[in-house]
């Protein structure tokens, strides 16, 4: 029971920081390449947009 208990904590510290280690790479590149900065602006732009769109149906 130990054993999987510490194979559960050793996967969640690993999948945080893969995720966290990914965050600072994107934030290094968006830094970077200010066209990805532009890029992403618009990308979350037309995903705010969508979802209002999108509820305004139901």
């Amino acid at each position: 029971m130990a054993l999987i208990r510490f194979l559960i904590t050793l996967f969640t510290f690993i999948g945080v920081l893969a995720s966290a280690s990914a965050v600072v790479l994107t934030v290094i590149l968006i830094l970077r390449f200010p066209p990805i900065l532009i890029a992403v602006g618009l990308a979350l732009l037309l995903f705010q947009w969508l979802l209002k769109h999108h509820s305004s149906f139901e």
